[in-house]
């Protein structure tokens, strides 16, 4: 708010306009994850209970349905409040309060992101382990780990994809917008383009009710009565069906309400074909990512033969190898794709606007979100496949006296209990599967998106690329550092989180190992299972605390030390962040599909080769659900953030000088690394400290 109330002026009660829609985006995320969270917790009891069935069919339809339902919630809600802003909002205020509503989004998004990153992980090392140590089964109900392992993947798995899902698509709509604005000159053009993104957005929502329909009576007519199923199939032909649907949808719509764009009528369908590059992108990386991390894939079968002789430790190097793979093969096809877009741009859409390749790439990171809600469906599946096993076991139905017959006579049911736990099982792969599908899109759509926010930031800077142009090239020595420093603080956020969920981890082990009970009772107490829940809570929001103000004080003092600076490291939080996001979540969802590949195929539970993947499965956990999910709205609220620091430091520099300005970046940066150290010191395991059950947990 001290950017509109001093350098640009506002009135006061304009000022709070912009911070009430700030204030709206904070409560749209959080309210989004309230949302995804309920549906899931009512979906995981009934994707067990449909177990007891003994059909594939209705477990994999009750996780989809729930997933479509968040998808399609959370969209609707980001697109009434984006067209809430374009039709009511006056003209002069609407520009900034989509800025105030998409920095309230990535707050919200970015806070829920990390900490619930944290907070399952801690609980899912910590229960994980036990089978280890004390030779227990999957989601053993004595384990006082279990409860907080399933609190852990409602609130990593489904509060956090639900709040980015939320803040990207709002996100990329706000940089198209800012760029539209900045870039194009005709205010004709810039009105035509406006109305035609947020029709398109619509229409994407339509294209996705549509596909999962259809998708849906296909799936029922193949699978409703069989007795066995690949149950990643119709995920992967929802995918492709909503893809196709979005395409046909987009050439369709652009023709109508764009045929003639600044008197050239073929523009048209090249903005189609550039939108369809980056959904085509949007169905092609989830095969890619199956590549690596599918049960079915050459790379996960070897990290399980990898580890049948050489145990966790080759185990850990293939997984290793097959994120790093992955990267390569993703972020080729995604150069591919932004290449075409790049072509098509040089096609007549120059004239329009400045920078039109920016434009496309942005369109692009549009066309990756035209599959919004089945995205967010597809990624909404995992969580709920994963807690419905632990509340099958948790509910300790094998042992009731009579629930077979009482079963028959209420349901009809011809109980098969070990028929149920192996369907759940197996349809927890598909879950782990596009759970990591849906990790790359986002993250490709950051930064994607993040690189037309970028150019606005640039545009600022530069007077519409007429002044200091000279300064945006690796022969300006303050650029080439800047982007030197954005590598370092994604490998810093990649520690400090990791570091979060390992000492949280050891807190939970250790609680558990002293106070677990499998003598005389049939499941854990209460009280030890809500403690180990607090560990995890206050672990997570202790390093969420030190990763955020760390991010938030570092990108003040960038942007005040030097603008040019500041776009380069900007640029390279995007690339470093991109390559590191896609070789953490597919190197974890590699190693945790190779523990299902042991546990379902091989039937192996309990042997040394299940200890060794459950060894990856637990080094993978940080990688695939803490960090790499965490890069995507870090990366966003900073290029936001930035946006308007940057203009206030430029601002007070014309002022006041360039030293007042470096004074402030100075302390700022004192302040982010005092947050980065305590991101290790502060949070690390303390050496002698004896084992206890404390009565909470707390950081050393």
């Amino acid at each position: 708010m001290l950017y509109f109330g001093v350098l640009e002026k506002y009135e006061p009660v304009r000022v709070l306009i912009i911070l009430l829609f700030s204030v709206v985006g904070i409560a749209g995320s959080y309210g989004v994850a309230w949302f995804g969270i309920r549906v899931n917790t009512f979906a995981n009891s009934r994707t067990a209970f449909a177990g007891l069935r003994a059909k594939p069919y209705p477990i994999y339809h009750t996780p989809l349905e729930a997933g479509m339902s968040i998808g399609m919630m959370l969209i609707s809600v980001e697109l009434l409040m984006m067209l809430f802003i374009l039709l009511f909002v006056p003209g002069g205020y609407a520009g900034p309060c989509f800025i105030g509503f998409a920095i309230g989004e990535s707050l919200g998004a970015a806070a829920l992101r990390i900490a619930g990153g944290i907070f399952t992980k801690i609980a899912d090392i910590g229960s994980d382990l036990m089978k280890i140590v004390f030779k227990i089964k999957e989601d053993d109900a004595r384990n006082p780990g279990v409860i907080a392992d399933c609190t852990g993947d409602n609130a990593g798995d489904s509060v956090g994809p639900s709040a980015d899902g939320f803040e990207t698509y709002g996100v990329t709509g706000v940089a198209l917008i800012t760029f539209i604005l900045l870039g194009v000159p005709d205010p004709t053009v810039k009105v035509q383009l406006l109305v035609w993104i947020f029709v398109m957005r619509i229409a994407m929502l339509v294209a996705s009710a549509a596909a999962y329909f259809i998708n849906g009576a296909i799936a029922r007519a193949k699978y409703a009565h069989a007795d066995e199923m690949n149950f990643e199939a119709p995920l992967t032909s929802l995918v492709w069906i909503t893809s196709v649907v979005s395409i046909a949808l987009t050439y369709v719509i652009s023709s109508f309400i764009i045929p003639t764009l600044g008197g050239d009528p073929t523009q048209w369908w090249k903005l189609a074909t550039i939108i369809s590059c980056g959904t085509l992108a949007g169905a092609l990386i989830p095969e890619l990512v199956k590549v690596f991390t599918s049960t079915e894939s050459r790379h996960v079968k070897e990290v399980v033969s990898s580890a049948q002789e050489g145990g966790a430790s080759l185990g850990i190097l293939s997984g290793f190898v097959s994120g790093n793979f992955s990267g390569y093969y993703i972020g080729l096809s995604m150069v591919v794709l932004m290449s075409m877009s790049y072509l098509i741009s040089l096609q007549g859409l120059s004239h329009l606007m400045i920078a039109a390749p920016v434009f496309a790439f942005g369109l692009v990171a549009f066309g990756f979100l035209g599959m919004g809600p089945v995205t967010i469906a597809v990624d909404s599946y995992g969580p709920v496949t994963d807690n419905a096993q632990s509340v099958y076991e948790l509910s300790l139905i094998e042992q009731v006296p009579g629930i077979q017959q009482e079963l028959k006579k209420d349901y009809n049911l011809d109980v098969n209990f070990g028929r149920a736990k192996d369907l759940l099982e197996a349809n927890d792969g598909a879950g782990n599967t596009f759970k990591a599908t849906a990790k790359p899109v986002l993250i490709g759509t950051a930064v994607v998106g993040a690189t037309t926010m970028i150019f606005s930031i640039i545009m600022a800077l530069t007077n519409g690329l007429k002044v200091n142009v000279d300064k945006l090239s690796i022969l300006y020595a303050p650029f080439v550092l800047g982007s030197i420093t954005g590598g370092a603080m994604i490998y810093w956020f990649t520690g400090a989180s990791t570091q979060a969920v390992t000492t949280g981890a050891y807190r939970a082990v250790e609680f558990i190992k002293a106070n677990i009970k499998l003598e005389g009772v049939e499941k854990a107490s209460v009280t030890d299972s809500k403690k180990v829940v607090e560990i995890c809570t206050q672990y997570a929001q202790k390093g969420m605390l030190n990763i955020f103000i760390a991010v938030f004080f570092a990108t003040l003092a960038f942007s005040f030390l030097e603008p040019y600076f500041f776009i380069g490291y900007l640029i390279s939080i995007a690339i470093f962040g991109l390559f590191q996001a896609i070789f953490m979540a597919n190197a974890g969802g590699a190693w945790d599909n190779a523990k299902k590949i042991v546990e379902v195929e091989l039937k192996q539970k309990g042997t040394e080769l299940h200890a060794a993947t459950v060894v990856g499965d637990t080094v993978g956990d940080p990688f695939k659900d803490t960090s790499s999910v965490a890069l995507n709205p870090i990366i966003k609220f900073t290029t936001l953030f930035g946006l308007l620091a940057v203009e206030l430091a430029v601002k007070l520099t014309s002022e006041a000088g360039g030293a007042l300005t470096r004074t402030i970046a100075a302390a700022f940066f004192a302040v982010s690394v005092l947050f980065v150290y305590r991101s290790f010191y502060g949070m690390r395991i303390r050496s002698g400290e004896p084992a206890k059950a404390p009565a909470g947990a707390h950081a050393d």
